[in-house]
């Protein structure tokens, strides 16, 4: 069963990356995830093709970037299109930019959960009060989070994390890789991969779906 696991696990990060993949024998069940995993994959691209409708203006003048990535749909927003700077408070022109993503949550992946991520560049902290880049990510992330709640994303969706200086995208030595690090990514998690148990007898493992239950 962990050779199982393991084929669906590479199957579904080879085509969150674009790859298409076609089996040509296996059992029945793994036939019907990999399916699971194909629709789930359409619906991902649906979506991000909705939001770049949507946000072309913000995504032609490089305040918001979309991508597939092996965590799911990123929408990823320049952190200086949402906050002013060493600010936590989300900026009111920044509310109808966030309210066309909301529109698009609630519409196009209604099922799936939210992860909100903050990032800042290395420069340290020294006037705004903050004791850390950690502190500031982390709170960052919190005021979109509750501004999607406030706008009726179900809180059981939602969650948020700070990662401060610790995952850059691009170099800090430019001011250009800086203002890149600077950002906040709203994350459309994937429904596939649920949990992993060991049965009682040996090593069992088996990939789940949301809804699915444990045979």
């Amino acid at each position: 069963m962990r050779k199982s696991f393991l084929c669906f696990l590479f199957s579904f990060l080879f085509l969150m990356n674009g790859c298409a993949l076609i089996f040509q024998t296996g059992r029945r069940s793994d036939v019907h995830k990999i399916r699971m995993l194909e629709d789930e994959l359409e619906t991902l691209r649906h979506a991000k093709a909705v939001l770049e409708e949507k946000l072309s203006r913000e995504i032609g003048d490089q305040q918001v970037r979309l991508s597939m990535a092996e965590k799911g749909l990123v929408i990823t927003f320049v952190a200086e299109v949402l906050f002013s700077s060493g600010k936590s408070k989300l900026r009111k022109d920044s509310l109808p930019i966030l309210s066309k993503v909301v529109a698009i949550l609630k519409e196009e992946v209604a099922e799936h959960n939210i992860g909100i991520e903050g990032h800042t560049d290395n420069e340290p902290i020294k006037r705004s009060g903050w004791k850390s880049n950690w502190e500031l990510s982390a709170h960052r992330a919190l005021s979109v989070l509750y501004y999607l709640e406030d706008e009726g994303i179900a809180s059981e969706r939602l969650s948020a994390i700070g990662y401060g200086e610790h995952k850059p995208v691009a170099s800090n030595d430019t001011a250009q890789g800086k203002q890149l690090n600077r950002r906040v990514e709203i994350v459309i998690l994937p429904r596939a991969i649920k949990r992993i148990e060991t049965g009682a007898e040996g090593e069992s493992e088996e990939m789940l779906f949301e809804g699915e239950e444990l045979k």
